[in-house]
């Protein structure tokens, strides 16, 4: 078989006790017969991140992310994944899912250790037979996940045992398919082994790999199928066993016939992806760019909630959307969902986050609420609100989102898929390496700079993506207008790149308007939503450890109204709104740290009131009120741990 070119990209690598080692990454393409992807993924450690998504990521590692082996038992040294009697199912890989990329992202050497120890156990650990992980773990799913993990140990050290090890697994799993079939979870996400397994497949080019890769497509769930004829166009009131509507299955669900695409190379595959998104968001989406699921679909009411869980798989799902399709509006709902309920969810610390976030929240206390089936503690700050799973899997979210900032073409170029400040190194065309810094404080700014510096002087395109919200956008190149600059696009700029050469992207943010349940509006600018700035009173419900570490439960109580209906001509949004930005801070997502604050006309509706501890049933807009106008702060809904974010509305 004729391999696809390979390029080659050496980065400095720190390993945990040592000098930084030197080894080589590569780029890798598609090899035949799959079908070629829009672009190409850059190995996880070509991309490294700055300013506040920097500064994200070191917060992460302070917090429960860089401490949760220290004292949860579940993720401790008595792991099955370490060789221990202790939790030996999805918790570890979820672990290793997040930390691996954390660690290698940030340089982190004290996480590095902890990653080449849980790396090393599996490695060093697999079974005769080919099996990997806990012997006593016979469930396909939690392999999946390390799966995963494994792959991005690889880009991030080149290690030499992962790509044996990783093969002699796939056949263990080919010989044990027709006996241990994919059931329950592993029969709902059998596309995450897929994307394994054509990772594995593009650096060796094994057959074998491809009918293992159909194996798990006729023994999975048929997922097109599911939106091919959507049913579930409400709340599942009732969803006993069925993981068809469950949440998280859903969010991972996203990527499956664009993977599945692949290897087809069928068209329909991509109709039936659009279709999924269309009717998923359709009867379940809410104005935080997300869909509700709290644990199940739940409809369009924004009091309904989210899973964490939901939220992280999602964002991977569309990182591989993106990849594999090169469609710039899931670059807009990718960074939606990474700058809007990500850190929605999480303490602007890092250290406690929520099981479910509300869009409409103004209250986060142990009560009772219209989930679907989640507990009264769903929605409290705290260590694992009322499941552990997304402890173990929330890590993933803010790395994998900056490793897929940016990636190649199929030309051997280079493309900006999502903004935030970050530098990449990544080779072009003729081999040489380009070095592109990009200053920005995106998405609470509207400028982003590019300095791009071939290691010389070197022809390629760097392709730009135009986000579809985005009007009279302006690109300069040294100064010089670039042409044909259309939103909801990428724009390629194809020239002779010399060291120094510097793009100037302006990205207008005028504050819009969109439209929800009962005809409620959303405020948006850029791909920030916007929230009521609602006050907040944490109440510690117990401690979860002793200092220094500091992962307790918290309540969250309001201590300012919240019951406003904006005063507003939705039409023209933007005459009705005064933006104001104040300096970046250490918390970026925190009500007082929040960079950007709207202020608006508002009035408060007497008769919306709160019912079972949260917002009673929003008022069909437009409403009527006699309360006097008054002027309301919104910040962006990341940094609103309380909020409400679909407003009812008057004209006047």
């Amino acid at each position: 078989m004729k391999s696809a070119p390979i390029l080659f990209l050496s980065l400095l690598v720190a390993a945990p006790s040592a000098s930084p080692q030197k080894h080589e990454i590569k780029v890798i393409p598609n090899q035949p017969p799959l079908a070629a992807n829009a672009f190409n993924a850059l190995p996880l450690t070509a991309i490294q991140p700055r300013g506040w998504l920097l500064r994200q990521l070191q917060i992460q590692s302070a917090g429960l992310s860089g401490h949760l082996d220290e004292f949860w038992k579940d993720v401790g040294p008595d792991s099955g994944w370490l060789g221990g009697a202790g939790e030996s199912w999805e918790r570890g890989p979820y672990f290793m899912d997040g930390l691996v990329p954390l660690a290698y992202l940030t340089g982190d050497g004290r996480l590095i250790a902890k990653v080449r120890k849980w790396m090393d156990w599996t490695l060093d650990h697999q079974g005769p037979d080919g099996a990997i992980g806990p012997p006593k773990n016979q469930d396909w799913w939690p392999n999946m996940v390390m799966l995963k993990a494994l792959t991005q140990f690889q880009e991030a050290t080149g290690d030499p045992r992962i790509i044996p090890v990783m093969t002699r697994y796939f056949e263990y799993h080919q010989r044990n398919a027709a006996a241990r079939p994919l059931k329950e979870w592993a029969r709902f996400r059998w596309q995450d082994e897929v994307l394994s397994i054509l990772w594995l497949y593009n650096r060796t080019g094994n057959p074998r790999l491809l009918d293992l890769a159909h194996t798990l497509h006729d023994q999975g769930f048929d997922w097109e199928g599911q939106f091919s004829n959507f049913q579930i166009t409400g709340k599942v009131s009732k969803p006993g066993t069925r993981l068809d509507t469950h949440g998280v299955n859903n969010g991972q669900a996203l990527k499956t016939a664009a993977v599945w695409s692949l290897i087809t190379g069928d068209s329909k595959d991509h109709l039936a992806l659009y279709r999924q998104f269309e009717e998923l968001y359709r009867y379940h989406g809410l104005p935080n760019g997300i869909f509700s699921a709290d644990e199940h679909l739940a409809g369009l009411n924004p009091t309904q909630g989210t899973e964490l869980c939901t939220v992280v798989e999602t964002m991977f799902s569309i990182e591989q959307v993106l990849r594999i399709l090169g469609d710039a509006a899931f670059g807009d709902r990718l960074e939606k969902i990474a700058f809007n309920p990500l850190p929605g969810t999480l303490s602007a610390d890092m250290w406690s986050h929520q099981y479910d976030q509300q869009p409409n929240q103004i209250e986060c206390s142990l009560s009772p609420r219209d989930w679907t089936n989640n507990g009264p503690d769903s929605n409290i700050f705290g260590l694992e609100p009322n499941f552990g799973c997304c402890t173990a899997n929330f890590h993933q979210g803010w790395p994998k989102f900056v490793g897929n900032l940016w990636m190649t073409t199929p030309s051997k170029g280079i493309a900006l898929t999502a903004y935030g400040p970050r530098e990449v190194r990544a080779p072009v065309a003729d081999g040489t390496i380009v070095h592109i810094v990009e200053q920005t404080e995106y998405p609470f700014r509207e400028t982003v700079s590019l300095t791009v510096n071939p290691a010389r002087p070197s022809q390629f395109d760097l392709q730009l993506r135009i986000p579809d919200w985005a009007s009279n956008v302006t690109v300069e190149v040294n100064s010089q207008p670039q042409p044909d600059i259309h939103p909801g696009t990428f724009l390629k700029i194809q020239r002779r790149w010399q060291k120094g050469d510097r793009v100037q992207i302006h990205l207008p943010m005028a504050p819009r308007v969109s439209s929800w349940f009962h005809n409620s509006i959303a405020v948006e600018r850029g791909p920030l939503v916007y929230a009521l700035k609602i006050g907040e009173d944490w109440k510690k419900l117990k401690d979860d450890t002793a200092p220094p570490l500091k992962s307790a439960e918290w309540s969250v109580l309001p201590t300012t109204p919240w019951n406003y209906a904006l005063v507003i001509d939705p039409d023209h949004p933007a005459q009705s709104i005064q933006s104001k930005e104040h300096p970046i801070g250490d918390y970026p997502f925190s009500p007082e740290g929040a960079p950007v604050e709207l202020t608006l006309s508002a009035r408060q509706l007497d008769d919306w009131k709160m019912e079972k501890d949260q917002a009673g049933t929003l008022p069909q807009s437009p409403v009527q009120g006699s309360s006097p106008i008054q002027s309301i702060q919104l910040i962006p809904y990341g940094c609103a741990k309380l909020r409400i974010t679909a407003f009812p509305w008057s004209a006047k």
